[in-house]
Formats: structure tokens, C-alpha cells, sequence
């Protein structure tokens, strides 16, 4: 594929806040760590270079793995990698959406591959391995149970679970048959629905179906896949769930940091709350809030700890207390010895709530990298954008804008009355002159007059443009078909297609071709066609 590059500002697509990340607004500078350029990551690796937690990791990942291990060289050569003091990881996360969710869930994932391929060209004597962070832990069915293809939405309905990662995928098999029979008889359309079936038709829980799935697609290039739903990683972080929990210390930070960057004109994405975890089990997961009488409640379970019992819980099980938003970024942080932490634009602002509470716990603040963020298409839709004259940069404009201009450009009428309107418009300055000579109060009459012919000539305009367009209509229509691909629903393609309709047309160079295409610190929006 071909690729073209714009500025994210360009798209009108994305936060101010996010805009100004970008262009290093000096603002922002208090809020993140080490920068986003090469200097930053060789100050981030002197500072993560003492990570203590490698074995640990690599004994954890190699359990998980257990099974994939044979199929994936590049990942069982990285684990390894991961016990020695010169590898590092980078790092993205995301919901277990099924399939794969939107196309923006294999657009991080190629962002943290590419990335740690640039590392390691600009830092050739250390290792750099792409990390996955699955949300296990996270309760939110409703997020992940349906993906969209072809424009059809497929959904998997099953009972409320705890986690997410826990479900079993045993009734997941006629969603998957539904999923599949939208593929139609090809060679890739066998081989996608091959992958597909091997990962959610096995009866495994929904954390094992994601890992064998996002395995097949990314296993070339050694992409570790990490469910830290566990008690071994839970209590290397115990120390913070307890000062969090018994002291609100992370409420209190990510508060005032909330407030600065509101205060700096910057917008905010989360709230933290007097405590920022879930009591979790196989039955649930709940929030846990202080009472007034100095206990600690399990919201909606009857569930309650003294203050000694909370710590002799923490410490014995630690795998009950799942982090919610704010927390979970810091419990990754002191389980991999990461640099970057690459997300959507929305999660690059909640990072920057955090800082302050990554400081008071003396954890390093990894560099925020935005994912990339990509449009694919085809040599015919482009060869339609540009015999309309128009380009890839200016087809992020609303319909109606692209509309009127092709209308002007390629009409051989003058649709503007501007110069008329000047005509007049000395006209009535006489008008105005005489009429003051006569009667200074009949001024604003004269005012009223003008005011109702320049709306009727605005009118007008409009006319002649409609009149105009009539005349262009089978382009104009062109110009909905157009937008109504690239944006379906009105929304960035990468925020509501999934996948595999581009996996079907392009087949296993799909991904090779993200990873060749994507430039992640070059922070532009990709277009490959």
C-alpha cells in the first residue's frame, strides 16, 4: 500500500488537549515525564534500567504462554529477553473486544511494534519488546461484546460476569458463525475464519480466546501478551493498594492535578475517587468505600473489613483488589520495565492527570506516545477524491463545506454578489447622508432597509449556489458516497469498522503493511490506499 501523511490537527478529528501534547505546548510541560523524541527515551532508560520484578515477569508469561510457546519463537525469544537488564518493554492496553473490536485495537498494537522496532535501530545494543496489555479485570461487557463489520453489528450476549477475562467463551458459537459468515468464500476469508475459530471455539475464558487470537495475527514480531490478573504481580504491587486504599493519597494527587490543567485551559478525562479499586472475585467486582465508623464496605455485597483486617486482606490476596482507570497505569508500571505507554487520545489526557501521583509514589511517569492513528482505502476511492479536485487532506471537511467548494470551483457563473453588495452598499451611504440631512432620526430607518436587502442578497447567494449544485448533482452525490465510506456514521473509519474487511481484501499483509507504514514519533495521520 501506498501511504500519504497529514497533520492530526488537520482532521479536526482529535481533543485540543491532545493537539497541544503535540505541539509541545509548554503549558502541558508540567503534566508528563521525559518527552516523546529519542532524548527522552535514552533518559527513560536510565532511569528504568533497575527494574527488580524481571524473573517474576518472565515466569508469569511463560505460564501464560504455556500452550503458544511451540507456534511462537519471537515471542518465547522475548520473554527471555525480558530477564536482562538492557530489554524494555513499551507498552499499550486495551478492552477484550471481541474480534477485535474497532480498527483502532490493531492500529495500537502495530504502533508499540513499530515502535520498539525504531528503538532498537536508533539503540542497537538494547532490546525493545512490544507489550499488549489485556484489561482482564475490567466489568464492562457492554463495551466489548460486538464489533461492527461491513456496517452490520455483531453482538455476543452472556450473563454479567465479574471480569471480563473470566468468561467462559463456551456460548460465543454462534456469534463467531455469525461474524464469519460475513467474510464470503475467499482464500483469506478461510484463513480469517480459521484464526478465528481456533481462538474463540475452544472453551477457553475470553482473556485466553484474546491472547491465542491477537497471537495469530502479531506473532512475527514477538508481541507479548500480558494478563496481569494475577496473585504473584498483584503482590508486588500491595504496598501502593494499601496506602491508596487506607490514605486516599492518589484521590488527593490526581485532584489538584485536575483542577491545574482545567485551570490551564486543558480538558480532563477521568475522576478519581477516596479509593481506586474493586474488591474482585469470580462473582463480582465493587467498589470499596470508607464508612464513617472507620470500616471499609463492599458496595451491594454486605461486605465489611476493619481497617487490620483490610491490610491482613491485602497482603494475603492481593489478587482481590483489581485497580480501576487511574490505578491501572501505575500497577503496569511497576510490573514491566516499560518507557512508553502508546494510547488513544483520550487516554494520553487521563495519563496526564497523573503524573503527580506517579511522583508521590516514586514510580517513573513512562513517555506518552499517541497511537497511530490511520484512514485505509483503495486506488479507486482515491482516484475518485482526486478527479473531484480534492485531496486526502481536504476530504476531513463536513460534507456540505466539500459541496460548496467543488460547486465554486467548478461552475463557469460568479456565485458571489460580493461586488454587487459593494455597489450597494455605497449606495445606502448616500441614502444615509441625504436622509440625515432631512431628518437625523430617520438614520436607523435607512439602517433597517439595509440590514433586509443584504439578508435578501445572502438569500440570494444561496439560490444561486442550490440552483448551481442542481446542475452537479451526480458529483455532489459522488461526495456523499465518498464521505459516507471513509467515515461511516460520521466517524473516523478506524472508531467503528472492524478489521477484517480489510483482512479479507488484503489478507496477511495487512499488518506488514501497518507496520511498514506507521511512523509513531513522527505523531502524523496515516492514509494507505
Amino acid at each position: 500500500m501506498k501511504a500519504t501523511y497529514i497533520d492530526y490537527n488537520d482532521t479536526n478529528s482529535f481533543s485540543k488537549t491532545l493537539i497541544a501534547y503535540l505541539g509541545h505546548n509548554e503549558a502541558l510541560a508540567p503534566f508528563y515525564g521525559n518527552k516523546p523524541d529519542y532524548n527522552g527515551f535514552g533518559e527513560q532508560m536510565s532511569k528504568k534500567k533497575n527494574f527488580a520484578h524481571r524473573e517474576l515477569l518472565t515466569q508469569v508469561l511463560s505460564d501464560q504462554y504455556a500452550d503458544l510457546l511451540d507456534t511462537s519463537p519471537e515471542v518465547a525469544q522475548n520473554i527471555i529477553r525480558l530477564k536482562d537488564e538492557n530489554t524494555y518493554t513499551v507498552t499499550t492496553g486495551h478492552q477484550l473486544n471481541i474480534f477485535t473490536g474497532p480498527l483502532y485495537f490493531i492500529f495500537k498494537i502495530v504502533t508499540a511494534i513499530k515502535l520498539a522496532q525504531d528503538l532498537k535501530e536508533k539503540f542497537p545494543d538494547k532490546e525493545f519488546v512490544p507489550v499488549y496489555w489485556m484489561a482482564t479485570e475490567d466489568h464492562d461487557f457492554e463495551e466489548i461484546n460486538h464489533t461492527r463489520v461491513f456496517g452490520k453489528k455483531i453482538s455476543w450476549e452472556v450473563d454479567k460476569h465479574a471480569a471480563t477475562g473470566r468468561i467462559s467463551t463456551d456460548t460465543i458459537r454462534e456469534t463467531v458463525k455469525t461474524y464469519c459468515n460475513t467474510f464470503g468464500l475467499s482464500e483469506n476469508a478461510t484463513e480469517l475464519t480459521k484464526l478465528v475459530e481456533e481462538a474463540y471455539l475452544k472453551g477457553r475464558s475470553l482473556a485466553d480466546a484474546t491472547r491465542v487470537f491477537v497471537n495469530s495475527l502479531f506473532k512475527q514480531y514477538g508481541l507479548i501478551i500480558l494478563d496481569a490478573d494475577r496473585k504473584e504481580l498483584k503482590k508486588v504491587f500491595a504496598p501502593i493498594m494499601e496506602e491508596d486504599i487506607l490514605k486516599e493519597k492518589s484521590f488527593k494527587a490526581i485532584e489538584q492535578t485536575s483542577a491545574q490543567l482545567l485551570e490551564a485551559g486543558f480538558s480532563t478525562q477521568v475522576h478519581a475517587r477516596e479509593i481506586n479499586f474493586f474488591y474482585l472475585t469470580d462473582e463480582f467486582r465493587e467498589r470499596i468505600v470508607h464508612l464513617e465508623d472507620g470500616r471499609f464496605e463492599v458496595l451491594h455485597q454486605d461486605l465489611f473489613f476493619t481497617e487490620a483486617e483490610l491490610k491482613k486482606e491485602i497482603q494475603s490476596h492481593p489478587e482481590r483488589f483489581s485497580p480501576n482507570v487511574v490505578m491501572r497505569p501505575m500497577y503496569e508500571e511497576v510490573i514491566l520495565p516499560n518507557l512508553a505507554y502508546i494510547g488513544g487520545g483520550a487516554e494520553i489526557v487521563y495519563w496526564l492527570q497523573l503524573k503527580a501521583n506517579f511522583d508521590q509514589y516514586k514510580v517513573q511517569f513512562p513517555i506518552l506516545i499517541p497511537r497511530n492513528s490511520a484512514m485505509i482505502t483503495d486506488d479507486q476511492m482515491a482516484g475518485k477524491i482526486f478527479r473531484l479536485d480534492f485531496t486526502f487532506k481536504s476530504i476531513f471537511k463536513p460534507s456540505e463545506t466539500l459541496k460548496k467548494d467543488y460547486v465554486k470551483r467548478i461552475t463557469k457563473h460568479r456565485l458571489n454578489l460580493h461586488d454587487e453588495w459593494m455597489e450597494f452598499n455605497s449606495i445606502f451611504g448616500k441614502i444615509k447622508l441625504r436622509a440625515h440631512k432631512i431628518d437625523p432620526s430617520l438614520g436607523p430607518s435607512t439602517d433597517a432597509v439595509k440590514a433586509r436587502l443584504k439578508k435578501a442578497v445572502n438569500n440570494l447567494e444561496k439560490k444561486l449556489l442550490k440552483a448551481e449544485k442542481r446542475n452537479h448533482e451526480d458529483a455532489l452525490i459522488q461526495i456523499d458516497r465518498i464521505k459516507e465510506k471513509l467515515f461511516p456514521k460520521g466517524a473516523l473509519q478506524e472508531r467503528t469498522e472492524n478489521f477484517a474487511e480489510l483482512y479479507l481484501k488484503h489478507g496477511p499483509e495487512l499488518i506488514p503493511d501497518l507496520v511498514k507504514s506507521f511512523n509513531p514519533l513522527d505523531f502524523k495521520f496515516t492514509i494507505l490506499y
